[in-house]
């Protein structure tokens, strides 16, 4: 109970508010240009928004050795230009609850599978049955969500 109410919890909470709002704007910036040209401003946008905290902050940049870091580390890049185009269409599609619903089941299916077999480098963290069931009443309660 105490890691539920935990800052780091707190924070990724509100990193899922962040989100539903940022697949909201997304998604009405893509009503008025397109899905690519949207997708596109948005990633220089946050490109020139890293570059500035990352001088504010002096956060080490040149001394990092980029090429000794394994590749499949990178894909992150790719896979927020998918994700940030995803959200956007599915919203205007389905609306930001029955999309975000969605996206949050995927999430954490995939977390699950991530934790338990330790993928990607993380700390592995087998999982129980009660997350198992757990999953699948969110799954449920999802289902209760769409419209």
């Amino acid at each position: 109970m105490l890691k539920l109410l935990s800052l780091p919890a707190a924070l990724a909470a509100l990193s899922g508010a962040a989100m539903a709002l940022q697949g909201t704007l997304n998604s009405q910036l893509t009503q008025k240009t397109s899905l690519l040209t949207s997708t596109l401003t948005v990633h220089i946008i946050g490109t020139l928004t890293a570059l500035l905290a990352v001088v504010i902050w002096k956060a080490p940049f040149i001394q990092i050795k980029w090429l000794e870091i394994p590749w499949y580390l990178y894909l992150g890049g790719i896979l927020s230009v998918a994700i940030i185009a995803l959200v956007a269409f599915t919203i205007a599609k389905i609306g930001v609850c029955n999309a975000t619903t969605a996206i949050i089941v995927g999430q954490v299916g995939i977390a699950i599978l991530i934790d338990h077999f330790g993928l990607l480098g993380v700390q592995r963290i087998p999982w129980n049955p009660g997350q198992i069931l757990g999953l699948i009443l969110f799954a449920a309660g999802a289902k209760l969500l769409f419209r």
